[in-house]
């Protein structure tokens, strides 16, 4: 059964989205007959079309070594090199870019926006992790994620969380993607790509504050497995459902689990299910399954509510919305040659009233992804119940479906087919 937590912290959420906040200029640059230069900003340089052909059959080749040292070799040490290869060519050598964690926005924009066309590579970024993972469970994450690889390269001694602080973090990712869906169907920013911790890290440039929060991951991830995987990234929440229900998926050990729990003691993820044979009441278990499916709709109309009402205050975020509010609650700053938000709005030829309306189209856009966006909370929190309404008996460790990175870890450890069984054996005595 997978692990999943569906309880909520008001003030995660709230940092969450004071931080996101934070964004750039929206409007052309204008030019300005004056000594201001705007600052330079180090991005990738354009690749040639075959060489971006040439990354997608990179990661093709990367996901299909990762599942054969997972599921076939069994190998953690074929594992940790390829992500170390991983790391420093979509890391270091491509920048961090193109990132399947970024084209969930594209793949948004693509869907609300028929003016908006995504690059084939783009879509194939966005599609083969998933795809592998429906057969293979989360290779990409053990194998082919940069920012998977550089988190789990730096573990030194992983502690195990209070279960209550992961089930509050784990809320988090779909927090994440759920605002970074809005925001990118909304044209307001992308802010997976904002405020991706480590690309400021690959590109050897990013400013203090960026550098600070990756910094700050990599600290915690000395001894707090995977932080970003597991408590921010909103891939990992569409690799986990896919992987949950995958064809074939990492397995501890090869034969009969011997209960040593070296498994358990090994992965930093938290991510080993421990056996269960407590007597299960079927009649409970159904009576608690149906009244969880009752509930589902529910959440998903509260939740649908309570965003929608919140869709004045989502909306500022999107610099057209707060602009003309500011414009409005202080026309005096139009006089302001240092704003320079303000003045490069009047440089652009638009008046007042346009831009009113436009401010008045994305908001009313906010309002109508705050019911989805609610709904879409409810909808997972309630998934989350129903499945701890189900219980199954299980006899060994297993790795948790949804939550297992196929890091391989687990497997290096057990014992089980290995020349030193017999020492663990007594060691476990």
């Amino acid at each position: 059964m997978n692990r999943q937590f569906f309880k909520i912290v008001s003030i995660f959420s709230g940092l969450l989205i004071s931080v996101i906040t934070f964004a750039q200029q929206r409007f052309p640059r204008p030019d300005f007959e004056s000594d201001y230069k705007s600052p330079s900003i180090l991005v990738p340089e354009p690749r040639h079309g075959w060489m971006e052909y040439m990354d997608v059959f990179i990661l093709f080749i990367v996901l299909s070594l990762a599942t054969w040292f997972v599921l076939k070799k069994r190998s953690r040490k074929g594992v940790l090199y390829l992500s170390l290869f991983t790391l420093i060519y979509f890391g270091f050598y491509r920048n961090g870019c193109i990132c399947s964690i970024g084209a969930i926005q594209n793949v948004t924009l693509a869907l609300v926006d028929p003016m908006y066309a995504i690059s084939l590579t783009a879509l194939a970024f966005f599609m083969l992790p998933l795809l592998f993972a429906l057969f293979a469970g989360r290779v990409f994450c053990g194998g082919a994620c940069p920012l998977g690889a550089i988190q789990d390269l730096i573990i030194i001694k992983p502690i195990e969380l209070p279960i209550g602080i992961r089930k509050a973090l784990g809320v988090i990712p779909y927090l994440y993607l759920g605002l970074s869906i809005l925001f990118a169907a909304t044209k307001t920013d992308f802010i997976i790509c904002r405020y991706d911790p480590f690309v400021g890290i690959f590109r050897m440039d990013a400013s203090f504050n960026m550098l600070v929060l990756g910094g700050s991951f990599l600290i915690i991830g000395m001894f707090v497995g995977r932080p970003y995987c597991r408590f921010l990234c909103p891939y990992g929440v569409l690799l986990n459902w896919t992987s949950s229900v995958s064809k074939k998926h990492l397995t501890i050990t090869p034969s009969e689990c011997i209960d040593c729990k070296l498994c358990e003691r090994s992965c930093p993820m938290d991510a080993i299910n421990k056996p269960v044979t407590e007597p299960v009441s079927r009649k409970k278990d159904i009576n608690r399954f149906v009244l969880s499916v009752i509930i589902i709709p529910i959440l998903m109309l509260a939740g649908g509510y309570i965003v929608s009402k919140s869709h004045v205050y989502l909306s500022k975020v999107n610099r057209t919305v707060s602009l003309a509010e500011l414009l409005i609650t202080h026309p005096e700053l139009k006089a302001d040659p240092d704003h320079i938000d303000i003045q490069t709005f009047l440089a652009s030829g638009k008046t007042m009233d346009s831009l009113v309306q436009e401010a008045t189209v994305i908001r009313e856009q906010f309002r109508i992804g705050g019911w989805i966006l609610g709904a879409f909370f409810g909808l997972s929190f309630g998934i989350m119940f129903s499945k701890k309404t189900i219980y199954r008996n299980r006899t060994d460790y297993e790795p948790d479906k949804g939550n297992c990175v196929s890091c391989g870890r687990c497997m290096d450890f057990c014992p089980v087919g290995k020349e030193d069984f017999e020492t663990l054996m007594k060691l476990k005595s």
